[in-house]
Order: C-alpha cells, then sequence, then structure tokens
C-alpha cells in the first residue's frame, strides 16, 4: 500500500511538473516579437524568441544598418550608435566577423573602427566593450554582446537573441599579468571567447 501511495504521488508530482513547464512554454510562445524585455543605458533589447523569427532589416532615420531584426549584433550595432554616436563602416557580417583574427592585441579594426583586444590581453576588459564569441556545431553565426559590469573575478554582459536570457556572466581571470574571460575564477570551464572592441 504504502509503495502504491509513493508511485501515485511520483506521478501526480510529475504531471504538475509538466503541467507548470507548459504553461511557461506558452508564456513564451506568446510572447511578442520585437517587444522590449531588457533596456541597458536606454537602450531597449527586444524579443526575438529564435532565428526563424527574423522579419526584415532595422535601420536608423538616416539609413544606417543596424542589421536583422533582433539578432545579436543589431543590439550592439544599435547601442553603438545610440549611446556614443558610432557608426561602423562596415555594417554586415555575422557576430564571429565582428573580431579580426589577423590582428594583434591593442591594434585598431578598421571595419568596426574600434581598438580590438584578444583574450587574453594585459588590457583588462570596460563597462560598454564588446565582447565576441566565435561560433560552434550549435551555432554557426558566433555571439556578440556588450559588456555591463566588471569587477576583478567576473563580468556581465547585456545580449539580444537569447531567448529571455538578456544578462549572463562569465569569470574573469588574471594570470601572467594578463585578463582572460573564461568559465569560473578557477578556470575550471573555458569559455571560448575571441576578445573585445572598444570606442577609444
Amino acid at each position: 500500500m504504502e509503495k502504491k501511495f509513493i508511485l501515485s504521488s511520483f506521478f501526480v508530482l510529475t504531471i504538475l511538473v509538466l503541467m507548470a513547464g507548459g504553461v511557461n512554454a506558452k508564456k513564451q510562445d506568446s510572447q511578442v516579437f520585437g517587444s522590449a524585455i531588457d533596456s541597458y543605458n536606454g537602450v531597449n533589447v527586444y524579443y526575438n524568441g529564435n532565428s526563424k523569427h527574423i522579419k526584415g532589416r532595422n535601420l536608423s532615420n538616416d539609413g544606417y544598418n543596424f542589421g536583422l531584426k533582433y539578432e545579436c549584433t543589431e543590439f550592439v550595432k544599435r547601442y553603438y550608435y545610440l549611446h556614443f554616436n558610432h557608426k561602423m563602416p562596415f555594417t554586415s557580417g555575422n557576430a564571429k566577423d565582428f573580431y579580426n583574427i589577423n590582428l594583434k592585441d591593442g591594434q585598431r579594426n578598421k571595419q568596426r573602427d574600434l581598438i580590438q583586444y584578444s583574450n587574453s590581453s594585459k588590457t583588462k576588459p570596460e563597462v560598454d566593450d564588446l565582447i565576441i564569441f566565435p561560433s560552434n556545431k550549435f551555432n554557426h553565426f558566433g555571439h556578440v554582446a556588450i559588456i555591463s559590469k566588471v569587477t576583478n573575478n567576473e563580468i556581465e554582459v547585456v545580449q539580444q537573441n537569447m531567448g529571455f536570457s538578456t544578462r549572463a556572466t562569465f569569470a574573469l581571470v588574471n594570470k601572467n599579468n594578463k585578463w582572460k574571460v573564461t568559465g569560473n575564477p578557477f578556470g575550471w570551464v573555458d569559455v571560448k571567447c575571441l576578445g573585445w572592441l572598444r570606442k577609444e
């Protein structure tokens, strides 16, 4: 009898968990494409759902190409335009293409008109730097975000086109007088990060 009670309790609990997950999924599915789900320095992060929801290009009033609605690249270009009045000379390309692998640490990235720092660098990441991640087997385009907080052991980023995950935290370590963005403060998990770009 006790065994049957435990099994039926487990069954009921499983059904409740699945129902709660279904409600949550339904809530996410009903989120309106293009609605603001976060804001950083007055610049909105818009909901994209996933890459299948792309609906054209977003342009500024003067015709500057922010990018496809609402990819990660669209947010960072729009942020730099609205916050810094900065137009990147080259406005196309995937997120991974924001980083030029042929440049040395601290050189100017002419395509973006920003100073580029490699991961790792003697130059510590700063708030408002762009941070670039490479492609992987799950994402062929890479990812780009904006650094919103920096301490001596971690950074926070604000990002678009990651569902509802508009903020993420990564560890920052200093080894041999060089700063590296990694997975945790001890460096046990390595996060693939190409580097960061800065307006100077």
